[in-house]
């Protein structure tokens, strides 16, 4: 296939130059991938960015199968020995694959229709007649006899000359066409219960007797009653003003002049109900499934980058929990690099209340591993133990105490990933190090879990499996590639996303890492076996040697240009240390004299960047968030408080909110805001921090209303704290007061 005429195609759809287009294609075939080309072949792309290459490769792999399938319907009907010069010209001119479908479809093959037996008796003559309108029915028919020996009579050959002029009236593209843009601009959708259903189906009640337009139904609203008619509690029907489309079709097939309208008519109404109008149906059945999936997917897939780029807290030493009742409270401490120190289980809560042990317990950890901070994990007794850990006496109030979301903890406590890690451990202690571990770093260890897992999107057990799989992925690598891994502490799940990596070379370079010792610098990849030189171009980059002997091993400076950054400091008079240490020396250099064929001025401006904050990381600072202390559940709420809370989850439609009341609530998107919103995404993200004011709250349909209208600004930001470094407190006291408890007993 001609890839010249497929870029030059593709250039003529686009704002960007066919030669930037080109350079993307030939690097994507090439096996770069998108983020080393956003990042390190800026002068090649013109400084695309991710979304902008991405866009790229998606519209050259349509256009590539439109040309193919084009060149297959151009062969097919040579084979037929169709050479109709008007049909040729308008297979080369579409561009829609809908367009070149319509205008082959009368030349598939197919089963036998009512039109195909016309034609085997010989009424193709008949209806050509009819259709072209010029003498009236009886002479029409007076024609055909006179020059075709049939033994029919006229209503018979009538009845087969309108099925013929019924199919073509079906299969014409232009026709078709018009019903497919009716269908897009007119149609509606109507949602009804199906008799018998509605105590089954009750969490679909909204919309048992529901209608909207198609061109304006959300994703959530398509998919959620797409999902009741799979249930088989909801009947759906798609429809147009028929008579509307009718009178369109006669407008353009019926001359004005015509003299065979009454035989035209009842065709073109036949060929409209039973052939056309349920084809079109179909196809614009799948197409909004289609457009809902791709909208639903983008919900996910921006939420999913949000959650992965959330503020980590850095290398700390944490105290984990795995909050439950009966089963008590998996208690594990994290070192700083995220490994497991030790772990045991306390039994604070009902049916125990041994409080007394279970805070020695914590104590004992915190002063024997130095904590310095504590993690909850946010299900099943979370506030509880949130507030049996802030209640003990003597524990460090500079510990900050933080309720982390476990969503997908559990899938990864099963996970193979989490068996070799921990083979010898339980689930509860492994779901508890996943509470910890995010906290520290949210993207390191949510790259363990499969994201659909994670749960912030909208219907994504409904959508198409294989695209969402391939967005999330997407998601995950750019988010990797954009902060960057610590080659010498990364995990093989992390190491996956790395670009150029992927599953089988991440687990080469753990492995040579357990035998052999961390990386002293980058080259060292290049000892790993399957690790070839495009691997290591791809991949050498995005990853970070922060102890090591090259200093530029700790940036994001591509090692190709370790000669460029080396002859910049030469030039100004210093080491590459000095230059990277050096505010003054950095403004000194004139970036025009290191401008070359292969080296622009935003790689420039880039590696002047990396030299100033070498391997920045693009995550905002961490905060510590906690809940109202006097909120606990549902019941706890009224109408008019004003609460803390923590967006869990964006839609189109609004944004939930977790409150600390094991149920989250919902801004609807005319509440986020006292100006119009028209998309929640474009106020608020997956993480952000939220002062709500409580609207209404229905206990027994488990929601909660919620609105930002009227609060404040400032209030937004009032239970935020910096995290700091730990001050010293000595805890001797605390424990051995403990301990005198256990003496008088």
């Amino acid at each position: 296939m001609d890839s010249d005429l497929i870029i030059e195609r593709l250039s003529k759809l686009s704002s960007d130059s066919a030669t930037h287009i080109r350079a993307v294609i030939d690097l994507l075939k090439d096996g770069a991938t998108v983020p080393f080309i956003a990042r390190y072949r800026k002068e090649a792309t013109g400084s695309m960015d991710e979304v902008q290459i991405r866009h790229i490769q998606e519209q050259y792999s349509y256009i590539e199968q439109l040309e193919k399938r084009r060149e297959s319907i151009r062969t097919s009907l040579q084979h037929m020995g169709i050479t109709d010069p008007h049909l040729l010209q308008a297979i080369e001119q579409a561009d829609q694959l809908s367009r070149l479908e319509d205008l082959y479809i009368p030349f598939k093959p197919k089963k036998k229709t009512r039109a195909m037996r016309a034609r085997e008796i010989g009424l193709q003559p008949f209806a050509d007649l009819i259709l072209e309108q010029h003498v009236n029915l009886q002479a029409a028919w007076l024609h055909f006899k006179s020059n075709h020996d049939t033994p029919l009579d006229f209503d018979t050959a009538l009845k087969g000359a309108q099925d013929i002029i019924a199919e073509w009236i079906a299969e014409h593209a232009d026709y078709r066409n018009l019903i497919r843009s009716l269908y897009q601009r007119t149609g509606r959708i109507k949602s009804s219960v199906i008799r018998g259903m509605e105590a089954q189906g009750s969490k679909f009640q909204d919309y048992f007797e529901w209608s909207e337009n198609l061109n304006t139904c959300p994703s959530h609203r398509m998919l959620a009653m797409r999902r009741g008619e799979s249930e088989n509690v909801l009947i759906l029907d798609f429809y147009i003003d028929h008579d509307a489309a009718v009178e369109k079709l006669e407008a353009l097939i019926l001359n004005k002049n015509s003299m065979c309208r009454e035989a035209i008519k009842p065709a073109l109404k036949d060929g409209y109900k039973r052939l056309l109008q349920p084809a079109i149906e179909t196809e614009i059945r799948i197409l909004s499934k289609q457009q809902a999936d791709t909208q639903a997917i983008k919900v996910f897939a921006e939420n999913l980058k949000a959650l992965l780029l959330a503020p980590p807290m850095g290398g700390k030493r944490v105290l984990a929990l795995d909050p439950g009742f009966k089963s008590g409270c998996k208690l594990v401490v994290l070192g700083n690099e995220g490994q497991l120190l030790e772990d045991t289980v306390i039994f604070p809560h009902e049916p125990f209340f041994k409080k007394t042990d279970a805070g020695y317990t914590v104590l004992a950890l915190a002063s024997k591993f130095d904590i310095e901070a504590i993690a909850i994990g946010n299900g099943t007794a979370s506030r509880e133990t949130e507030q049996f850990i802030r209640q003990i006496d003597g524990l460090p109030k500079h510990i900050p105490v933080i309720v982390v979301s476990e969503a997908g903890a559990s899938v990864y406590s099963a996970s193979d990933i989490a068996r070799d890690e921990f083979p010898n451990k339980d689930l509860t202690v492994r779901g508890a190090v996943s509470i910890g571990r995010r906290l520290c770093d949210p993207l390191a260890e949510l790259v363990k879990i499969d994201p659909k897992s994670i749960g912030v999107g909208q219907y994504q057990h409904d959508v198409d499996a294989q695209k969402l799989k391939k967005a999330l992925d997407d998601v995950v690598e750019s988010c990797v590639n954009a902060v960057g891994v610590e080659l010498n502490t990364a995990s093989a799940s992390l190491l996956a996303y790395v670009s150029g990596i992927g599953p089988q070379l991440a687990q080469h370079i753990v492995s040579y890492r357990n035998v052999h010792g961390s990386f002293k610098n980058r080259d060292m990849l290049k000892s790993i076996p399957r690790l070839g030189n495009k691997a290591y171009e791809q991949c050498a980059g995005f990853l970070r040697i922060q102890h090591s002997e090259q200093i530029l091993d700790r940036s994001g400076v591509h090692p190709e240009r370790y000669a460029l950054v080396t002859r910049m400091a030469e030039d100004s008079a210093c080491t590459v240390s000095e230059l990277m240490q050096s505010a003054a020396l950095r403004k000194k250099i004139n970036l025009q004299h290191y401008i070359s064929e292969s080296v622009g001025m935003p790689t420039l401006i880039d590696i002047l960047k990396e030299l100033e904050k070498p391997g920045r990381d693009p995550r905002k600072p961490f905060e510590v968030f906690a809940f109202d202390e006097h909120v606990h559940q549902p019941e706890d709420l009224k109408p008019g408080m004003v609460l803390p809370g923590v967006v869990s989850n964006v839609t189109r439609f609004g944004a939930f909110v977790d409150i600390g009341v094991h149920q989250d609530g919902l801004i609807h998107v005319s509440q986020l805001s006292d100006q119009y919103v028209e998309d929640a995404m474009r106020v608020v993200k997956v993480g952000d921090t939220l002062t709500v004011k409580i609207l209404e709250i229905d206990l027994s349909r488990k929601r909660i209303a919620l609105t930002l209208k009227g609060i404040h600004e400032k209030q937004q930001s009032q239970k935020k704290t910096k995290i700091t470094e730990p001050v010293v407190t000595d805890m001797n006291s605390a424990l051995q007061a403990l301990k005198n408890k256990f003496k008088t007993r």
